[in-house]
């Protein structure tokens, strides 16, 4: 499933790459990727962009072992300095479960699933090879920090770009953000409108969130086959 999910996703991935290369700045400072699960993100970013310094986060340690293989062969290729954790980011430093999905990693999440869904019945039935596998492979406890003590502890002051993708938890983390939300050029994140996933929050909240915070919605396009879109986001007046 993963794999044909991939490959339906080629066109749509190669239009929202598309944009990125026309309308953000060819050079990159600092680039945040929250949910890097294999690298491709950092990959595709590398190909377009110029960028001085990667921090990259995933908690799952089966796709961090994976994205600390593809770091190691981009780190050959690139000058960038890549630095990898495997962590989760949220709007507090606690210990979370994290759920493990049997999809190649894709859909592994920290929130709780709704198990009335018939969106999360017909996603179990195929990702598990119609019942033969387990959905969820492991529950495990993971460390969580604001991304705000993150930046403090490491004296970063201004994020040229930071990308979220981590099922059901963007709200969190960019609440995690705190006042340093206001230093973050653009925020690229990921949105899922289906009800698999029990969360606290709904895109009115982000919106709302980021707006007030002097944002502006510059991209916005549909995941294939999924109730899902993919969001960019800039800061209007950014010094």
């Amino acid at each position: 499933m993963y794999f044909f999910f991939k490959l339906i996703d080629f066109f749509y991935q190669r239009k929202k790459l598309l944009f990125l290369k026309k309308n953000i700045p060819n050079d990159i400072d600092i680039l945040i990727d929250v949910g890097a699960h294999h690298g491709d993100t950092i990959s595709e970013f590398l190909r377009i962009f110029s960028i001085n310094k990667i921090f990259a986060f995933e908690p799952s340690k089966k796709n961090y072992f994976k994205l600390s293989k593809k770091v190691a062969k981009l780190q050959k290729n690139f000058k960038t300095t890549i630095d990898i954790f495997q962590m989760g980011l949220g709007k507090k430093n606690e210990t979370l479960n994290l759920k493990e999905i049997s999809d190649n990693g894709a859909s592994n999440t920290f929130n709780n699933y709704n198990i009335d869904s018939n969106y999360l019945k017909k996603k179990r039935f195929f990702t598990t090879f119609f019942g033969i596998k387990k959905f969820i492979d492991n529950e495990v406890p993971t460390e969580i920090i604001s991304l705000k003590k993150f930046l403090v502890d490491r004296y970063i002051e201004k994020i040229d770009f930071i990308k979220i993708d981590t099922e059901g938890f963007e709200f969190n983390i960019l609440l995690g953000l705190g006042d340093y939300i206001k230093n973050v050029h653009f925020i690229s994140f990921e949105h899922h409108y289906d009800n698999m996933i029990i969360k606290n929050y709904n895109f009115k909240d982000i919106h709302k969130l980021l707006i007030d915070n002097g944002f502006e919605k510059i991209f916005k396009i549909k995941m294939p086959l999924r109730k899902s879109f993919d969001y960019i986001y800039q800061k209007k007046n950014f010094i």
